[in-house]
């Protein structure tokens, strides 16, 4: 449970109509299962002691006595169990009334009992012969020679986890405009638990799969639905024992017809409290809540079955990365489209290298000539060989511009570079940041200098994870008119090209996959003896993988470096060494901090992802940042 990852668990048990014993045996089987797996909070179907399909038995007598038995023998059971909290649908009679309940269970004691708020009787639902509406209170009651708490307004706290706080609604609750989870989550609940036992129909599971993921989005919760499934009733429904786990839209778990079968998920309470903090939307009441403690051992959770992407900005489905790419490509180009009304502009100039951001900033600026209906001979791709081009990408830069149709010039700098460098009294051997940065600085020079005389923009094409660590010349490759990439990480500017590449001809698509293969270089050192690149952008900084990934858990989602440096220990077990995973990290926020200067200096960009550097937008930070917080 260290950083906030909770191990949590949903569970249908094979329980059969009014078998009361034998269903709560197989409950208390599940609870000790679940606790042998280190889960900490499981939720079990609606009614499940008696079953949902009781009908009017469950106005009889000996039921109700013998389902409170079998409650309290689940609560002693627990005593076994001390490191669960169980989420357990009953019945349960208050002042002579009727209720349909949750009773919410943790080490021989019941914490609470939460009854059903919005009770169906539609369709093929008829619940209000049996069951009352409960007052929206909490009322201290004595069960089982213990003081507990019956209402609608209850949270479960973790004392030793403060983002652990739990809350329950009850199947119907979540389908009304105004379910009860709304009213928990801005109290304070971070996982809503959902005992349900909803019938199964034609078209039904994907809409229940969409109710829950948007509601654990719109209450930024973990939630956690678990259906009534085999050995209920099938007079008249069938139940399909649907078990779902959403966080925050994303969903992590979803079966179906797997009664017996237990579901597991880790869910991270701390990145949804640190999700709230930042969504100033999300505001807070805790009205007549009454907050019930409970006690958890906090221990470190094994990440084994964890759910966690290596590429966090791409889609691990083929068919959404195709969606994801089409649309980003788009909103790069629209936000150009709109540059160029606001400056009168009909012109573009690009520096051409034949790399990877370069050309994905042509791609992005053709699209946009296309959207404007201007020409793209319009567009002037600009070569500028120097000390450190190589055949290969000053090849592709020139065969891609004439496949594309724009207009293509080469100016060659180097005698330009060696001008400035006797100027200022620079040895040309000395292949330091004065050698490398001269030649960034001179190709700015003139693609600014060539956008004054065709009266056009120049076109950046600096990415993301450039930006992060400060990999840019200040002044040089760092300044542009309007910077397409500014808001696309290295990792998907690979895709976005490779994309391109399947809906071009073969011609274009040749090339493109030729520079999606070209090493990552600023081509500013003198190529191999063979000619090849020499300078290789990741030998110096690292895995653009790694950076990136450092990247979205640094700035999306808050966390600590601790907390990162653990999650790609697990996420690249199999590809970096930890001390490789360390080295990198290490450089990553020292870089973070100490380039931030570059950042806040940052021309125009469009926002095309939840993580954008820009210094008027998603990221602002002082330029004098000091790191040594961040590097425990």
């Amino acid at each position: 449970m260290k950083d906030g990852l909770i191990k949590v668990a949903t569970y249908s048990p094979i329980n059969y109509t009014v078998d009361i014993e034998n269903n709560t045996n197989n409950i208390i089987d599940a609870i000790y299962e679940a606790e042998k797996k280190k889960v900490k909070v499981i939720t079990f179907p609606e009614l499940c002691i008696t079953s949902y399909t009781a009908g009017d038995l469950f106005l009889n007598q000996s039921l109700a006595d013998k389902s409170l038995q079998m409650l309290e023998k689940i609560v002693i059971s627990t005593k076994k169990a001390p490191q669960i909290v169980s989420v357990v649908g009953t019945i349960f009679i208050l002042n002579n009334r009727l209720y349909n309940c949750a009773a919410v269970i943790q080490g021989g004691k019941v914490l609470g009992i939460v009854p059903k708020q919005n009770i169906p009787n539609y369709q093929e639902f008829y619940e209000k012969r049996w069951f009352s509406e409960p007052k929206d209170e909490n009322v201290e009651i004595e069960l089982f020679n213990q003081k507990t708490y019956f209402g609608t307004r209850l949270l479960f706290k973790c004392s030793s986890i403060n983002d652990l706080v739990l809350a329950v609604e009850i199947c119907e609750d979540l389908w009304v405009p105004n379910s009860p989870s709304n009213k928990h989550s801005v109290a304070g609940a971070t996982i809503i638990a959902n005992p349900s036992a909803t019938d199964d129909i034609v078209t039904k599971s994907e809409y229940r799969r969409n109710l829950v993921s948007i509601q654990s989005a719109k209450c930024i919760c973990a939630y956690l639905y678990a259906g009534a499934g085999e050995g209920e009733s099938t007079t008249d429904l069938v139940f399909n024992a649907h078990n779902l786990i959403c966080e925050n839209g994303r969903v992590l778990v979803d079966e179906e017809e797997k009664s017996g079968v237990m579901n597991i998920a880790i869910v991270d309470v701390q990145r949804l409290s640190l999700d709230r903090k930042k969504m100033n939307t999300f505001y807070s009441e805790i009205d007549n809540y009454k907050t019930i403690y409970f006690n958890l051992d906090c221990e470190k959770t094994s990440l084994d079955g964890y759910k966690i992407s290596k590429t966090p900005f791409i889609p691990s489905s083929k068919k959404l990365m195709k969606q994801r790419c089409e649309k980003i490509l788009t909103l790069q180009a629209l936000g150009l489209v709109r540059r160029l009304k606001a400056a009168h502009c009909k012109s573009a100039v690009i520096g051409l290298s034949g790399g990877l951001d370069s050309t994905l900033a042509l791609l992005v600026t053709i699209r946009a000539f296309e959207k404007a209906n201007l020409d793209v001979k319009n567009i002037h791709a600009i070569s500028m060989p120097c000390f450190g081009t190589t055949k290969r990408t000053k090849t592709n830069s020139e065969k891609l511009a004439q496949e594309m149709g724009v207009s293509f010039k080469e100016i060659n700098i180097s005698k330009a570079v060696r001008q400035h460098f006797i100027d200022i009294e620079h040895d040309e051997e000395n292949h330091n940041v004065v050698y490398e940065n001269s030649q960034a600085r001179e190709r700015t020079q003139i693609l600014m200098n060539l956008a004054n005389k065709y009266g056009a923009l120049v076109i950046g094409t600096g990415d993301l994870s450039e930006l992060a660590l400060g990999w840019a010349t200040y002044n040089g490759d760092h300044m542009s008119m309007y910077g397409v990439n500014s808001s696309v990480p290295k990792t998907l500017v690979k895709h976005l090209v490779t994309y391109s590449a399947s809906i071009h001809n073969s011609n274009i698509s040749k090339i493109l996959i030729d520079i999606v293969n070209t090493p990552v270089s600023p081509e500013l050192l003198p190529p191999s003896g063979d000619g090849t690149i020499s300078q290789k952008t990741e030998e110096f900084v690292g895995p653009y993988l790694l950076h990136d990934f450092f990247l979205f858990y640094f700035v999306r989602c808050s966390f600590t470096t601790s907390k990162i440096r653990r999650l790609a220990h697990f996420a690249f077990k199999d590809e970096f060494t930890t001390e490789i995973i360390d080295k990198w990290l290490e450089i990553f926020i020292k870089r973070f901090f100490s380039q931030q200067f570059k950042r806040s200096t940052l021309p125009d960009g469009p926002k095309v992802g939840s993580v954008t550097l820009s210094p008027r937008g998603d990221w602002r930070m002082p330029s004098d940042a000091i790191s040594t917080v961040w590097l425990d």
